[in-house]
Parts: C-alpha cells; sequence; structure tokens
C-alpha cells in the first residue's frame, strides 16, 4: 500500500472563510475527506498535515524520504518564497506534485512565480478544491 505526504501550506486552514471569491467556500475539512475518499478507493494512506510555519514543513518534507512514497503539497504563500521548502522537495528524492486552487499565473505578480515548480513532477492549479482530488489522481498514476 502506498503512502502519501500531504501538505497544506499556511493559512489553509482557513478555507471556507477566507476570500472566498478566489479559493471558494470548501473548508480544508471537506478537501482532506475527499482525498481519503479518493486514497480508500485506489487503495493508498495518506499522512496529513497543515502547517503555517515553514521550518515544520521542512521537516515534513524531510521525513518523506524514508516514511512517504510520494507528496501531494499546496505550499500556499510559500510558493512564491521558500527556497527552503523548495530545496526540500528536491532533497527527498520523491515523485512530488504541486496543487493550488486558484490559477497563480492569473492573479498579483508576485503570486505568478513558482519556486515549487522546478523540483515537483507536475503542478495542478486552477480547479478549486478539484484540484487536490485531480492533484492526487495524478500522483497516485506516477507511483
Amino acid at each position: 500500500m502506498k503512502t502519501i505526504l500531504v501538505i497544506h501550506g499556511p493559512n489553509l486552514d482557513l478555507l471556507g472563510q477566507r476570500e472566498p471569491g478566489v479559493y471558494g467556500r470548501v473548508t480544508l475539512k471537506e478537501i482532506n475527506n475527499g482525498l481519503k475518499k479518493i486514497a480508500k478507493k485506489r487503495k493508498a494512506t495518506l499522512k496529513i498535515f497543515q502547517s503555517n510555519h515553514e521550518g515544520e514543513i521542512v521537516d515534513l518534507i524531510g521525513k518523506a524520504k524514508v516514511k512517504y512514497d510520494a507528496l501531494l503539497i499546496n505550499p500556499a504563500a510559500y510558493t512564491h518564497t521558500s527556497v527552503a521548502i523548495r530545496d526540500a522537495i528536491a532533497a527527498s528524492g520523491k515523485i512530488a506534485v504541486e496543487v493550488h486552487l486558484s490559477n497563480i499565473y492569473s492573479r498579483e505578480e508576485f503570486r505568478q512565480k513558482s519556486l515549487i515548480t522546478p523540483v515537483v513532477k507536475e503542478t495542478i492549479l486552477g480547479f478549486g478544491a478539484k484540484s487536490y482530488a485531480l492533484g492526487l489522481e495524478a500522483l497516485l498514476d506516477l507511483i
């Protein structure tokens, strides 16, 4: 059975209430429940974490090298700023898929650069909460 590490970055715990015009009304709990259903159907195990702290995310990714088969990550605001998360993903050697609820390339200029994209296998964005489902399905197909 494959084990996937799912990481939700900063402020994603506020989904459903934070800028619903951009991020939708689906909560993080609802997204996680949807991911668990997909994992069960595909005979995979998920370990799901949300953190607002860059160092904690880096530590989680560091453990992926020995504990997990692959990584599904929405780095949120750290997408555009975190060399540390980028380097941790690269060092993990694990297949990773980056997901975003919104299309970062159609948003503010400062959001249009992902430091993460060059070190992941694929990026799925702009489909709202469905980005996560598409990302997990793609990741499971890749491994």
